[in-house]
């Protein structure tokens, strides 16, 4: 005949080892999304991430915007036409040598770009943050002269020329911001990494 006593003792460690190993599974349960929740998501992740642009299919004087980091980041295929005004305006400039580190080291240079063709930027207005409108027309009715194209920000009238350096005498301090970039291919930018 087995011992009443033993049986309790043997039921009582049982119940003590399932409920314990039952409440574990809980907090383990409970805890697994509170941490989750925690870590960025995959958007938040790709936010911040670098962005791979195929610039091939852009025509030479036109532009296309990329979203990287919740800005928009222009590229724009300049015409050999183009690269020639960039340097018949530097005394209007505030800074025309790119002196402010507003771009990386290896786009401190006239036309603000690894390759003079391509000029990468992050198309936000240095005075408030508003978007500039690009104005490739020469002397376009609305935009002071002479006008050689750039960009022209609506909110409070800076001016850009196409390497995106600011006039003087606008409210804009500062020359727009070359992200760090680098060239995968000939015609292939990743933007947010550098060599």
């Amino acid at each position: 005949m087995v011992n009443d006593k033993e049986v309790d003792r043997g039921k009582r460690r049982f119940l003590l080892a399932a409920t314990t190993a039952m409440g574990g599974v809980a907090a383990v349960g409970v805890a697994i999304p509170f941490v989750a929740s925690m870590w960025p998501s995959a958007r938040a992740k790709a936010a911040g991430a670098p962005v791979v642009v195929d610039v091939s299919k852009v025509e030479p004087g036109m532009q296309i915007t990329v979203p990287w980091r919740g800005k928009p980041v222009w590229f724009l295929h300049r015409t050999p036409e183009m690269l020639s005004t960039l340097q018949l305006h530097n005394g209007r400039l505030r800074d025309p040598d790119s002196n402010d580190p507003q771009q990386p080291p290896y786009c401190k240079n006239p036309t603000r770009s690894i390759k003079p063709e391509y000029m990468v930027v992050v198309g936000i207005c240095t005075h408030l943050g508003c978007v500039p409108s690009f104005v490739p027309q020469i002397n376009p009715p609305g935009v002071p002269h002479p006008w050689e194209g750039g960009y022209h920000c609506p909110c409070h009238g800076s001016l850009y020329d196409l390497a995106a350096r600011v006039f003087k005498d606008v409210p804009a301090p500062l020359n727009m911001v070359v992200p760090p970039h680098k060239y995968l291919s000939d015609k292939v930018i990743k933007v947010g990494e550098d060599a």
